[in-house]
């Protein structure tokens, strides 16, 4: 068969059920392949860096996913980049394959023909120019061998023409998957661990996106459950453990934060890191977020050990394989009598989940865009996978949405490129598409890979976006504040075709029904929660992406930190009475 049949059947043969992509001269061999051999369903994007924040989302939502995106040669793998960036820096397996021009004339300045197995390696496990046609199954087995082994990662593999049109010798109905390696802790290093846990007076678990990758929730929960530990999920591991459950304390940093997350963590002793990479919007400055702190830190990765600050003890292991030994190690201590009491330390963390809370619920007309959050969280129950990437929406979101699960709040941590929110959700409801998608957008993200709509309208990919205008760039305005200008970031103009817009400039509603997709506008708060109800069900109906546009106030200062954990400067009126927080996880008390 040919090379390019060999390398499909491989994909089948390591659990790729689809792919994202847009074909091209030198990448039409593979699609061929893609063809004859069936199996492998294929979603045509309309950029090549959606394809690439497609896969990002497929792989996101279920554990053992690996997405799949392909290109052609030259400006294709360059646009790709992106999601490859995306991709490496939150742990994300996928599959980028190129097109490459032949051979023979690569270094001669052929048409498209670009060293794109350099540019990528920087942002990849590994990127290959395969320039030998008998080593194409060999480089698809290594592939999917090094993103799944160690921490998570992507892989690019560039294939010029020639060489996918080669027939080889290779026999799919034998092939094999390589074994998957994942350092795993010992029991001395657990023991170590938990007994060091067991020192302290005032401990907390730190469950990053490690924990998600490995698939490890339930390990955490039963390990926080276990030794009565309050657990502050990162942003990536949100979900890990359930916002309603009483040890989750609340996620910690400078944006992403709730106020009692950051509260309970300043009053912690000991702090025991698992598959977390210590992000600095996390930690804000070192010396606040470690002093009279002891840390133990589990990656699965030894270089980030240290990498960002010295921990007190350090384990390399797969979140697993390490919460699997500190269960058993517990079960041990509690069977024994030696697991502490923590019920008064536990208690005190609910106290402040109970008491510090942002305020939601305002009647402002243009609206607030924490009533949106509010309704949001009326509307949207515990199933909803969530999906954004960055900007004051993301931010406020991730401040006042509520998440249970894991792989339920779908967001592009290290990267954080704008338009990411649109294909990774596309991606997403591929990968369940029986789910309740909810995605979220400030203007400018949803402006960026808009046509990325016309996808989920063609192959009838149904999800809510909730996109909040203010027609600004809301977080760059509000870091711009620190140099006392408001430059180039407004994005207001009186559009000539809508001028009931007034100044918001951009007709989302418009746009969004010419690519094929529903609209609506809302523009009062009493509107927002039926405009969500009939959006799950215009969804349903039509099968195609649905907007639902919150038309806000032009200015709002998210609550953030431009230093440390311990000085947030909270812009709005907090919550002091119930009604001020009405959808908060605990009553105001």
């Amino acid at each position: 068969m040919t090379a390019a049949r060999a390398a499909v059947e491989i994909l089948k043969r390591e659990g790729v059920s689809n792919a994202f992509g847009v074909p091209g001269a030198a990448i039409n061999p593979f699609y061929a392949a893609l063809k004859a051999a069936g199996g492998v369903h294929h979603t045509l994007a309309r950029h090549v860096e959606g394809a690439s924040h497609m896969a990002e989302g497929y792989t996101r939502t279920h554990p053992g996913n690996i997405g799949v995106c392909v290109g052609t040669s030259g400006p294709a793998g360059t646009d790709m980049i992106t999601g490859l960036y995306s991709a490496i820096g939150d742990s994300i397996p996928i599959l980028c394959i190129t097109g490459q021009a032949p051979t023979a004339v690569i270094h001669k300045e052929d048409f498209q023909a670009v060293d794109i197995a350099s540019i990528a390696r920087p942002v990849t496990k590994a990127a290959t120019t395969v320039l030998e046609a008998a080593q194409v199954p060999g480089v698809f087995q290594q592939a999917f061998h090094l993103m799944r082994s160690g921490r998570p990662g992507p892989v690019l593999i560039d294939l010029p023409i020639d060489v996918q049109l080669t027939e080889i010798e290779f026999d799919p109905e034998t092939y094999e998957p390589l074994p998957v390696f994942r350092p795993a802790a010992t029991r001395a290093q657990a023991e170590k661990a938990v007994r060091m846990l067991n020192a302290s007076e005032r401990p907390l678990i730190v469950a990053g996106g490690g924990v998600i990758n490995a698939d490890a929730s339930g390990l955490l929960v039963e390990f926080a459950e276990l030794t009565g530990t309050p657990v502050v999920p990162t942003l990536m591991g949100w979900g890990a453990i359930a916002d309603d459950h009483e040890l989750n304390a609340g996620m910690v940093g400078l944006q992403t934060s709730h106020r009692y997350g950051n509260a309970t963590f300043l009053e912690s002793d000991f702090v025991l890191g698992i598959g977390n990479r210590w992000a600095n919007r996390h930690t804000g400055k070192l010396d606040v977020y470690t002093r009279g702190r002891t840390f133990v830190h589990v990656d699965i990765e030894p270089t980030q050990i240290g990498k960002i600050f010295a921990p007190d003890y350090g384990i390399t292991s797969d979140a697993g394989a390490a919460l699997t030994l500190f269960v058993e190690v517990a079960k041990e201590l509690k069977a024994a009598g030696e697991l502490p009491d923590r019920s008064a330390w536990a208690a005190s963390a609910r106290e402040r989940k109970a008491t510090l809370h942002r305020r939601t619920h305002f009647d402002n007309v243009p609206l607030k865009p924490q009533r949106v959050y509010e309704e949001m969280n009326r509307a949207f129950g515990p199933e909803t996978r969530y999906v954004t990437t960055i900007g004051l929406s993301q931010i406020a979101g991730a401040q006042m949405l509520h998440v249970y699960k894991p792989r339920h709040w779908i967001n592009c941590g290290q990267a954080g490129p704008l338009g990411w929110t649109i294909p990774a959700a596309l991606g997403v409801a591929t990968a369940d598409p029986e789910a309740t998608v909810v995605a979220l957008s400030g203007d400018y993200d949803f402006q960026f890979m808009l046509e990325e709509l016309a996808v989920g309208a063609q192959h009838r990919i149904p999800y809510v976006h909730v996109l909040v205008n203010n027609a600004y760039l809301g977080l760059i305005r509000q870091a711009q504040r620190n140099f006392d200008i408001d430059f180039q970031v407004n994005l207001e103009f009186e559009n000539l075709n809508s001028p009931e817009l007034g100044v918001y400039g951009v007709d989302h509603v418009k746009v969004a029904e010419g690519l094929g997709c529903k609209a609506i506008r809302v523009t009062e708060p009493d509107q927002l929660l039926p405009a969500f109800e009939q959006a799950k069900k215009l969804a349903a109906e039509f099968r195609v992406p649905v907007i639902v546009e919150a038309i806000l106030e032009r200015v709002t200062n998210i609550a953030m930190s431009g230093s440390d954990i311990a000085s947030v400067n909270e812009f709005e009126d907090l919550a002091t009475e119930p009604w001020h927080a009405p959808t908060e996880i605990l009553p105001l008390t």
